[in-house]
């Protein structure tokens, strides 16, 4: 009979954040796979628990999938952790929970701690509807490709950001989204924890030495679908504006009609335009 596989949520920073549920899986697991095994070693001295610990992390993830599902598979009990909070989400995990489901071993999550709802509950930002976009990719151009796709969303936008990538990443989300109301999360459930909410230009200002991981919480776009659809045809120019009517069937008297609706203007200026 196949082990279980537990995935186990520890402390994004006081250690007091520990379940009593996870202590006790922690307790009676087989093996630990730990992101970290220093930093998990930490953690288990902490609560007096000695058990055999395998590190999985990014680079490894593929390998020691195929160790802990052979171990699984010969009825050893494994606990999955990462270096804070809840594995899998922007931690390794997800690799060996997908295995793990294919060879109809049961997974067993021992939720805890997670910085992106830590965050957004003490961030006074739209909660019912939200999207977690994690790290945002490394390459440059990228990055600005995933700000501008969530650009017009509507939801609570959430992202995990490091230090020396704020100040940098904060000036793209200010040209792409615009001067939206954020807040920059730090230091989560620490002595130092910090919650700075304001607009991206006054946080700019006031954030010379970023330290610390960030957890970056945008509101999301307030502007109306056909707001949002109007701002695009209005970054058009006349002749694209019209060859975008004109795409979609339009006769060229509607055509004249919708572009001076669109742009707010007497459709004499964009009649004279098209004689």
């Amino acid at each position: 009979m196949s082990g279980i596989l537990y995935i186990v949520a520890t402390p994004i920073g006081n250690l007091d954040d520990i379940t009593l549920r996870a202590i006790k899986i922690l307790k009676s697991v087989d093996i630990i796979a730990a992101e970290d095994t220093r930093h998990t070693l930490k953690l288990l001295n902490h609560l007096e628990i000695s058990k055999p610990l395998i590190s999985y992390y990014k680079q490894t993830e593929k390998l020691k999938t195929e160790i802990l599902i052979d171990r699984l598979k010969k009825g050893e009990n494994i606990a999955l952790v990462s270096d804070a909070g809840t594995p899998v989400i922007s931690d390794p995990g997800e690799e060996v929970v997908k295995v793990a489901i294919k060879n109809s071993i049961k997974v067993v999550p021992i939720p805890g701690p997670c910085a992106l709802i830590t965050a957004l509950i003490s961030s006074g930002m739209e909660a019912r509807e939200f999207s977690f976009l994690g790290f945002l990719p490394v390459n440059k151009k990228e990055k600005k490709e995933k700000l501008k796709e969530v650009s017009e969303d509507t939801k609570t936008l959430i992202f995990y950001e490091a230090p020396h990538k704020l100040i940098d990443t904060l000036k793209e989300m200010k040209d792409i989204f615009g001067d939206r109301k954020i807040c920059l999360a730090r230091e989560l459930t620490k002595i130092h924890e910090e919650f700075l909410i304001d607009t991206i230009s006054n946080l700019l200002e006031k954030t010379q030495v970023p330290k610390g991981e960030y957890v970056i919480i945008v509101e999301g776009n307030n502007l109306s679908k056909k707001e949002i659809e109007t701002n695009k045809l209005n970054d058009m120019s006349i002749e694209e504006h019209y060859k975008y009517y004109e795409n979609l069937g339009y006769e060229k008297k509607e055509i004249i009609k919708q572009i001076a609706k669109d742009r707010n203007v007497n459709k004499n200026e964009i009649y004279k335009l098209f004689i």
